[in-house]
């Protein structure tokens, strides 16, 4: 992805896995919260982000669902229940690997083909996609599209996320 961050806790912890670091042994509690700001050229701002477990076909930029009480992920998928939804934000692409998942502030993340700026986010049947085609059941609340896709790289747009971020209240 030729698009760089470098997210700097707000809260420096010794010891504390970089955001943008995937690790084979768990470095926090599964679960942990963390703010972060943007001290990269592309200045996001302050986000949160908090410390999950990967999942088989896991990749950088992926929307996840996220369970809260042990730091599962799972890719979203339309028709999926999830009451937590973050961007993975590095590649945790199994269950052995651990990293931070964006949940509020400027998010990079992966789109369908026609997404548009200014976009509503809806779920598709693409594990850890989004799309701007309204799907009845799929809207993600809380997300709006910053940017419409190939920008700022090849499948990514920018996001604005806001936790709580879906509108299912169903525990997962």
């Amino acid at each position: 992805m030729a698009y760089t961050t470098d997210w700097q806790p707000v809260d420096p912890r010794i010891g504390a896995q970089p955001i943008q670091s995937v690790s084979t042994t768990q470095q926090h509690p599964l679960g942990t919260r963390i703010r972060a700001v943007d001290r990269g050229s592309n200045a996001n701002g302050e986000a949160e982000f908090i410390y999950c477990i990967g999942v088989t076909n896991g990749a950088l930029g992926a929307w996840a669902g996220i369970f809260a009480d042990n730091g599962a992920t799972v890719l979203t998928v339309a028709d999926g229940v999830y009451k937590l939804i973050g961007i993975m934000m590095s590649v945790m692409d199994a269950t052995t690997k651990y990293g931070w998942c964006q949940i509020s502030g400027k998010a990079v993340a992966l789109c369908l083909a026609s997404f548009a700026d200014n976009g509503d986010v809806y779920l598709t049947s693409t594990a850890g996609s989004v799309d701007d085609a309204d799907v009845a059941g799929d809207y993600v609340l809380n997300a709006l599209g910053a940017s419409a896709i190939a920008t700022p790289a090849t499948g990514f747009a920018e996001f604005e996320l806001m936790y709580p971020s879906t509108d299912d209240a169903k525990d997962n």
